[in-house]
């Protein structure tokens, strides 16, 4: 018998491919416990569509990443921060006031778990950092630290 998986299933896939298992196995165990629905054609042809609209909707979250990378290029984020002697900052500047500072400048609401620091900014100065924006779309965001007036 043919079944569409509604769940991940041990030893058999995943959720959402269509698997050929035995009678017994499908009506006792996979179909009573809602692990599986038989692959009829209408179930086959709903599983289709919730695919594509799936694929769009992805298509349309990379490409407002993509659009979002080539604005973050044209938006550098200044932040001011207190220093002692010789431009050393009280602390450093970290992801979570990058993220804040992105929304009240600009009103783009990247998270700070996706934005990537090499090294801790810890003086005045122009650094780049990494956000993750999508699977495969990576921006740069220009941030530069000045001190506080």
């Amino acid at each position: 018998m043919k079944v569409i998986l509604l769940q991940d299933v041990r030893g058999q896939g995943k959720k959402g491919e269509m698997i050929n298992v035995s009678d017994g196995y499908a009506r006792n165990f996979l179909l009573p416990r809602k692990l599986a629905m038989e692959a009829t054609a209408d179930a086959l042809n709903a599983k289709k569509i919730a695919d594509d609209a799936a694929q769009r909707r992805l298509d349309l979250e990379k490409q407002a990443a993509l659009e979002l990378k080539g604005k973050l290029e044209k938006m550098p984020v200044k932040i001011k921060a207190k220093a002692g002697t010789g431009g050393r900052l009280f602390g450093s500047v970290t992801t979570k006031e990058i993220s804040e500072a992105l929304k009240e400048q600009y009103n783009v609401d990247i998270p700070k778990v996706r934005l990537t620091l090499d090294e801790g900014i810890k003086a005045f100065g122009t650094y780049d950092v990494k956000a993750k924006l999508f699977t495969d779309v990576t921006g740069i965001v220009r941030v530069v630290v000045s001190e506080l007036d």
